[in-house]
């Protein structure tokens, strides 16, 4: 079909309020004529994707004799003589020409198209569907209504958005980008296909608190807030990890849940103060089990997003997220990487001496804390593939059961994709006594000035004292899960990131 001719790249705020001036104008001749702006309701008969999935092979010139009602977004417009053409595009994306006659509609009517129609406007059209001569699958329209006015222009829909105005005003990332719009697609078959892998292993989705008296889960600073009708201090969760133990207390044997987690730190590539988590626990599970569960979690969730377990990043790369993953030892590994072997008896001295020498800072240096950073340091960025890393030290994994045959570490993994941590497992810590001792020791950190240290938390203890059975858990950002399949960064996989 023709186009108008391409505007510039950016309009400037002059441009925008003339340009809102005059649509405001034309809303108010609409209104003053009796002819609503926005209304309720349209007696629509078919979508823009129905109606190119039954007729999207025709010849060009070609007439159906089938008439259809639908609705679309103005994207592209020109106005001509006697023949009209516009661009109608509905929420998926996809297309279909609308074409405005003087023959079809009569004069007044094909007036009023070229007086009051603009980009950007939701029209309703209803006609024949044909092919243009070019071979264009149009609707020759008898009937056009203006659905709802729009008094913002566009933006110039033949260039890319700056990656400000995609974020900022992701609704009109949303209208001109494909890439968007899959991605939320790709965002709900992932969670979909989550939770049907979870309802085969016959787990139960639960819901907790995101308010919390004492918070607890994960070393994160949390965001701090204050209820008017308890007249006390809250915050906001950064884990569900403890309500959920409680679940499992309960008699609920198999939990998981996919919701909301805030953490009040920095955000960059790979972190988001608010994010989605999934998290999981099962009783009579460990961790062994959990990484089975957790690759196959993902797994599954790529063959739903991308039909295969080889997926296409944004870029064009092909990943390939298949197969049997590594686990990987974490005190092995970096004794490898480093050239000098680094065990769970390894003094503060000695590895605060490594780190020092290669550049690498720890604040509030403990002996897991140095483990850890050094880790990153060495390893981290070498893993490509999904790779477990295996058995982490004791003083940085509150939450987590020793070693049933290694001294001085847990039963704990995560699990890195791309480089970046996509997800965490462990034998989850049951022994109330020892889980005590723990929190006393966080306790001590934070007393310290450890930000991110666990608080003591007594109601937790007391449902660890009636007996919770031995078990595996999981958690993993739904954000970064769709990172690993789609190659984005973490504000392209949120429809709606927090910004400035």
């Amino acid at each position: 079909m023709s186009e108008s001719p391409t505007p510039p790249t950016e309009l400037t705020e002059t441009e925008i309020s003339e340009q809102k001036a005059v649509r405001l104008a034309k809303r108010e001749r609409m209104l003053s004529e009796g002819v609503d702006a926005y209304p309720v309701s349209l007696p629509i008969t078919d979508t823009i994707g129905a109606v190119r999935a039954r007729f999207g092979d025709l010849e060009p010139d070609a007439k159906t004799g089938e008439r259809v009602a639908l609705a679309g977004r103005v994207v592209h417009l020109r106005n001509t003589g006697k023949l009209c053409f516009a661009a109608l595009q509905a929420g998926d994306g996809s297309r279909i020409q609308a074409m405005i006659s003087l023959a079809e509609v009569g004069e007044e009517s094909l007036d009023r198209w070229k007086e009051l129609v603009d980009l950007g406007d939701h029209l309703f059209i209803a006609g024949e569907v044909i092919s243009s001569r070019r071979g264009e699958l149009s609707v020759m329209a008898d009937e056009w209504r203006i659905a709802a006015k729009a008094i913002l222009p566009l933006p110039n829909l033949h260039t890319e958005l700056s990656e400000e105005t995609r974020v900022r005003q992701r609704y009109l990332d949303l209208i001109s980008r494909e890439q968007a719009r899959h991605v939320v697609r790709a965002r709900a078959a992932a969670n979909a296909s989550l939770r049907a892998t979870f309802a085969s292993h016959g787990y139960l989705e639960v819901e907790t608190p995101m308010l919390q008296t004492i918070h607890g889960g994960a070393a994160a600073r949390p965001f701090v807030t204050h209820s008017n009708a308890f007249d006390t201090e809250l915050y906001l969760r950064i884990a569900p990890e403890l309500f959920l133990k409680r679940a499992v207390v309960g008699g609920l044997d198999r939990v998981f849940e996919i919701n909301r987690n805030f953490r009040n730190e920095g955000a960059d590539s790979t972190h988001s103060p608010e994010f989605a988590m999934l998290e999981a626990y099962q009783a009579y599970g460990d961790y062994n089990q959990i990484a089975d569960l957790t690759q196959e979690l993902i797994q599954n969730a790529a063959v739903a997003v991308a039909g295969s377990t080889t997926v296409t990043w944004a870029d064009g790369t092909e990943f390939d997220l298949g197969g049997e993953w590594e686990r990987l030892p974490m005190y092995e590994s970096l004794s490898e990487a480093a050239g000098v072997e680094i065990t769970p008896e390894s003094g503060v001295a000695e590895l605060e001496a490594l780190a020092e020498k290669v550049g690498v800072e720890v604040k509030l240096a403990t002996h897991g804390k140095l483990v850890e950073e050094l880790w990153e340091h060495f390893v981290k960025a070498r893993l490509e593939r999904p790779t477990f890393v295996m058995d982490f030290p004791v003083d940085t994994s509150p939450l987590v059961r020793e070693h049933r045959s290694k001294a001085g570490v847990v039963e704990k993994w995560d699990l890195y994709v791309r480089g970046f941590e996509l997800a965490t497992g462990y034998s989850e810590l049951v022994d109330p006594v020892i889980q005590r001792e723990r929190f006393v020791e966080q306790a001590k950190q934070g007393a310290r000035g450890d930000v991110e240290a666990m608080r003591l938390d007594e109601e937790f203890l007391r449902a660890l004292e009636h007996g919770m059975p031995p078990s595996g858990g999981m958690g993993m950002g739904i954000d970064r899960l769709l990172m690993a399949i789609t190659g984005l960064g973490i504000r392209e996989t949120i429809l709606f990131p927090l910004v400035k």
